[in-house]
């Protein structure tokens, strides 16, 4: 059964947040073995510097490395990603499981986003889109299209 990890990097912490989330990986499910490893994100000042937020994504980085599993395909989420169709995403999953991948590992950063050190380690960076989503919802809507390629990938009708 093809495994998938999803690395967060600070917790839903809204109902609706997290009843979203916990339908759609019980969803995903029925396809893969899912991971959702949820990491501590760092407290910055109200009006953090450059260099705070950039002490904070490395401080994450040394979370977020560990976390990622051997063998894994990695698909950082970062706004330099390449946005692509559900029926694309679908046959990049496909093709990191045929490839021999033990695990596709999403990672979604905190609210400043990822690491360059964590970003270095991509095998395909994704963009969700050119909008800019709240932390949480952008963990949902990944899971959402995680949930719909699987269901391409399986002909189900749930895509059409």
């Amino acid at each position: 059964m093809l495994k998938i990890t999803v690395i967060t990097v600070g917790a839903l912490s809204e109902k609706h947040w997290k009843d979203a989330a916990a339908e759609y990986t019980k969803r995903i499910s029925g396809s893969a073995r899912l991971d959702d490893v949820c990491l501590k994100d760092e407290k910055l000042s109200c009006d953090p510097s450059d260099s705070e937020i950039r002490r904070a994504l490395d401080a994450e980085a040394e979370r977020i490395i560990p976390a990622i599993p051997k063998r894994a395909f990695v698909v950082p989420l970062c706004v330099e990603g390449r946005q692509v169709s559900s029926e694309s995403l679908a046959e990049k999953i496909d093709a990191a499981a045929t490839a021999g991948y033990g695990d596709i590992c999403f990672i979604i950063g905190s609210s400043y986003g990822l690491s360059d050190r964590v970003k270095s380690l991509a095998n395909f960076k994704l963009s969700l889109s050119s909008l800019t989503f709240p932390h949480q919802m952008a963990k949902v809507v990944l899971l959402e299209a995680i949930y719909r390629s699987l269901s391409i990938l399986s002909g189900s009708k749930y895509h059409k």
